[in-house]
């Protein structure tokens, strides 16, 4: 074969993919073009959304502080008379026992006698003082009334009586 009979058949060759692939791309825009309009696609891009919402949304929640009305209905408050050791293993049972169950955040077990001896030691008032206004210290981090300020002093005192009085 000569050098012109090749050139001749690889222009020919070339020319037969430029016009094939023209030709394809020409059906591709039709194809893509039936049908799409701005209104499909924005349905589209709102149904991607949602899904990814849908797949991202948590599973669970956490109740970290709640309001009064709220908490109102899971915990009574204390009564004026201060008659408040009624409300200890349920405000424990509601807000402490998440952290103080599992040890979380350093939190002493209840019922860890070695654990709590030293702080049960210090007295109720400074175990107080913890509860209601938050803690941090080399053990561990308490929040202010365990991260539900709409818990009154005395819910929170009588749960820390409850905790004492089963970690003596």
């Amino acid at each position: 074969m000569s050098d012109r009979t090749f050139i001749r058949y690889f222009s020919y060759m070339i020319g037969t993919m430029v016009v094939l692939a023209v030709v394809v791309f020409v059906i591709a825009q039709v194809v893509a073009g039936k049908g799409t309009n701005a209104a499909a696609v924005a349905k589209m891009k709102k149904m991607n959304n949602t899904a990814i919402a849908e797949r991202m949304k948590p599973v669970g929640r956490l109740l970290v502080r709640a309001t009064k009305s709220t908490m109102n209905s899971i915990i009574p408050t204390a009564n004026a008379g201060g008659e408040h050791g009624a409300h200890g293993k349920s405000t424990y049972d509601s807000a402490c026992g998440a952290c103080h169950n599992a040890g979380l955040a350093g939190a002493p077990k209840t019922g860890d006698k070695a654990a709590w001896k030293a702080r049960i030691a210090q007295g109720n008032e400074v175990l107080y003082g913890h509860a209601i206004k938050g803690y941090t210290g080399k053990k561990g981090f308490m929040p202010p009334k365990g991260g539900n300020t709409s818990l009154s002093d005395g819910v929170v005192k009588a749960a820390v009586d409850y905790m004492v009085k089963n970690s003596k």
